[in-house]
């Protein structure tokens, strides 16, 4: 009997996340392109689709708010949305190319992208190559937990897919980012291996390799605010909070938080918005 336990715990460590959550035949990984062209087009029609979920959420504010993907072809690059456009009406066509000095360089270049959202996606992508897709808004219960300038405690299970470093605070909000040098800060802030950062007094930003994993943070985030702020006024009223240890956090992180996990996680949201809108996001 120890004998069979150990193999079947030596079978678990050679399987990958995505294996261990499959039940039956394994999910596939994340989609290969034998093209920029062709790549770029997915990434773009990815993109409308998450800032379509960000609407049905609620995620929007006025002109706020906005998503980066990098060019494929092109590193230096980003794909942005068009500034006082709403996320619900956003399709591939409509997103700008956008170079490291702000320039636009392909897409819809008869619009304007948001000026404080190139210097924070900008910082972001050249502090984090890895960095793909970068998501940030303005959610109510973000801005709420912002105010705060303390990290989601491991309250739930979503919460440990930002276990320890996955997850930072920038403390220092100078009011709307207008310069390279606040921008600067946040993409400092956010750390070698982050994937959420809680913008004090501001909001939520997330990041992934893919935009579908950083789409799928941003609700995580957004939804693990929601319970933290409900779970501090329970608490205020005499119920005591009990943490998730950092050993089950940990784990729960390694085999939940992985590039292939996340991007799966984000296609149930994708999926109904592409049904929802007919496929108006692919224009």
């Amino acid at each position: 009997m120890a004998s069979s336990a150990r193999s079947d715990e030596t079978l678990k460590e050679k399987r990958t996340p995505l294996q261990l959550i499959s039940q039956g035949p394994c999910l596939p990984g994340i989609p290969q392109h034998p093209t920029f062209a062709s790549q770029r087009q997915w990434m773009l029609e990815k993109m409308a689709l998450a800032f379509r979920v960000f609407a049905r959420l609620g995620y929007t504010d006025g002109m706020a708010g906005h998503i980066s993907v990098r060019d494929p072809e092109n590193p230096h690059t980003f794909w942005t949305n068009p500034l006082a456009v709403h996320f619900g009406l956003l399709k591939a066509s409509d997103m700008i190319l956008i170079d490291y000095e702000g320039i636009p360089v392909g897409g819809n270049t008869s619009r304007p992208a948001n000026a404080a959202g190139f210097l924070i996606h900008s910082a972001v992508h050249k502090a984090r190559p890895d960095v793909v897709a970068a998501c940030h808004t303005h959610s109510v219960h973000g801005m709420t937990w912002s105010a705060f300038g303390r990290p989601l405690e491991m309250l739930t299970q979503d919460c440990a897919y930002l276990y320890g470093e996955a997850q930072a605070v920038f403390h220092d909000f100078g009011g709307v980012v207008l310069t390279q040098e606040e921008g600067d800060r946040i993409g400092a802030a956010l750390g070698a291996k982050g994937k959420g950062l809680i913008l004090q007094n501001h909001g939520l930003l997330t990041v992934g390799t893919t935009v579908d994993e950083a789409c799928f943070l941003m609700t995580l985030m957004e939804r693990a605010c929601q319970c933290q702020l409900l779970a501090e006024a329970a608490a205020a009223n005499g119920l005591p909070k009990v943490l998730i240890s950092d050993e089950s956090a940990r784990y729960t992180f390694e085999n939940s938080s992985d590039p292939e996990t996340l991007y799966w996680e984000g296609q149930p949201d994708l999926q109904y918005e592409e049904y929802m809108c007919g496929g108006k996001h692919r224009e």
